[in-house]
């Protein structure tokens, strides 16, 4: 009875954990400049972090591996989340962010037929076209939207999904505990740097600064992380991954109830269409090895990107705002 119990209440969590990412990312941004945000995130999160793979005996990456898994980071942190919280800042709604977020696999796919030597399927290649059909869907009807928001949006894709390649290419053993540790202990220092340039420290909320920065931290950077790789170790890769294909409608219907971002008929269409080509890319051939190849390299995404807060283990850790 446990068993089935968790079986349901565990995928159930992490959906609703990772989802909540980008609706504290709204309210962060909504209370303080985003390079703000983003340096106290890495701030709290990465000595957290740390503290954990300490704690854990997790093996740390020394020194060229170390120089790599830095690179890697600041790719899928400071890039993927500066980007899209800055897109947050420009008004694009969290359930669009999510599902361009979302497109990380196909992205990934399609580096890693350019330097990692794995091919790109036909179907793949579809998924990808209908997803972004679905994200243009989404936006359509927004009358505060934004083109450099949605700009931003692919920039920090592109950030999630090459520092992810580079990852898999350049430290694929370094444990992802520790590894994501570096992460956020490497972004941080970038963040403030960031930060400064904008001259603007100004909180307009502390109340709803602190909350969203509290939750980031210690239920996305910390309670999912640790929730991901307990079902990592539990269930294959595909059976996790196909959880994030519920994110960009939970985090609309998330949005709609915390912040009152409302949900109009296209944005339900955009995401309809959008999710059916991500489920388009990720289907494989059970004989496809390049293709298991590619599911694997979705799950060590996920994770990194787990510290998003996000955030953000290693993207299919890797990618809550």
């Amino acid at each position: 009875m446990q068993t089935r119990a968790s079986t349901v209440a565990a995928p159930t969590a992490f959906v609703l954990m990772w989802s909540s990412a980008f609706v504290a990312g709204v309210i962060g941004v909504g209370a303080a400049p985003p390079m703000l945000l983003l340096l106290c995130r890495f701030g709290l999160a990465g000595p957290a972090l740390a503290a954990y793979a300490v704690a854990v005996h997790a093996e740390w990456p020394r020194g060229r591996q170390l120089a790599h898994t830095v690179v890697a980071g600041l790719l899928m942190q400071i890039v993927q989340f500066g980007a899209f919280y800055t897109a947050m800042a420009e008004h694009v709604s969290a359930a669009v962010v999510s599902l361009v977020q979302g497109l990380n696999p196909v992205v990934i796919a399609v580096l890693a037929s350019r330097f990692l030597g794995e091919g790109v399927s036909r179907r793949q290649w579809l998924g990808f076209a209908v997803g972004g059909v679905g994200v243009g869907l989404a936006v359509a009807d927004r009358s505060a939207f934004s083109v450099a928001g949605l700009l931003l949006c692919v920039v920090g894709l592109l950030g999630l999904s090459l520092g992810t390649v580079y990852q898999k290419r350049f430290t694929p053993e370094v444990d992802s505990r520790s590894a994501t540790a570096v992460h956020a202990l490497a972004s941080a220092p970038v963040a403030g740097l960031l930060a400064l340039t904008q001259h603007d420290f100004h909180l307009s909320d502390p109340v709803r600064f602190s909350g969203a920065l509290v939750w980031m931290v210690l239920v996305n950077a910390m309670g999912a992380f640790l929730l991901l790789n307990a079902m990592l170790r539990r269930w294959d890769t595909t059976r996790v991954g196909k959880l994030f294909f519920a994110t960009p409608a939970v985090t609309a219907i998330l949005a709609w109830l915390v912040i009152g971002q409302p949900v109009h008929a296209l944005t339900i269409a955009g995401l309809a269409v959008g999710v059916a080509g991500l489920v388009l890319a990720a289907r494989r051939n059970p004989d496809s090895t390049g293709q298991r190849t590619q599911a694997a390299t979705v799950a060590g995404s996920r994770n990194a990107s787990l510290n998003s807060g996000h955030s953000t283990s290693s993207a299919w850790s890797q990618t809550a705002a």
